[in-house]
């Protein structure tokens, strides 16, 4: 694993051993970041089932000016905190160990909003709709917001939650990326 992008590519990743997480694979960030591309920059991202942090730090390395990294495995936090001290970048960065569920409603109670919010839970949780609604109905989004999902291709999701819609999927091998957005004027 590593950053393809920005001032840290081509750095190398470290990642936890064992199953418990997933890295997001190079063809998958690259197509996610050429489609965010105009976004990324100065942005406010949430990497929520963060594993190792590879696509939060993608981010970050891309220029996003804040990256909020969600997981609640010791190992992947680990993971994170040394990948971020490697990559020695200017952007704000919080590594919260929790739950999604708990940190999305802590997040939101905060009154924190971000730009892009990236949900990568594993591809058979339960959790893909309860989280879509949960940051919908909290108001995690800010305005213009976009909420990417990326997901087992067989696995659909649906096309509105909440006051989410789905505006685009893009199949990547056996990897799905929906991308959802509130409505104009929300």
């Amino acid at each position: 694993m590593r950053i393809i992008g920005g001032q840290g590519r081509g750095r190398r990743l470290r990642s936890p051993k064992g199953a418990a997480t997933r890295p997001t694979g190079d063809r998958v960030k690259q197509t996610l970041f050429d489609i965010l591309a105009p976004r990324v920059s100065g942005c406010r991202f949430l990497d929520v089932f963060a594993g190792a942090g590879g696509v939060g730090l993608e981010a970050l390395s891309r220029g996003a000016a804040r990256v909020v990294l969600v997981d609640n495995n010791r190992a992947a936090v680990e993971a994170i905190q040394e990948n971020l001290a490697a990559l020695k970048s200017d952007g704000h960065v919080q590594v919260f160990r929790q739950d999604a569920r708990v940190a999305l409603a802590a997040l939101a109670d905060a009154g924190v909003r971000f730009d892009v919010v990236y949900l990568d839970p594993p591809y058979d949780s339960p959790l893909y709709e309860e989280l879509l609604e949960q940051i919908a109905s909290t108001r995690l989004l800010q305005a213009g917001g976009v909420v990417i999902a990326e997901h087992f291709h067989k696995r659909v999701l649906p096309e509105t939650i909440e006051s989410l819609i789905r505006t685009r999927s893009v199949r990547i091998g056996d990897h799905m990326l929906s991308f959802y957005r509130p409505p104009e004027g929300d």
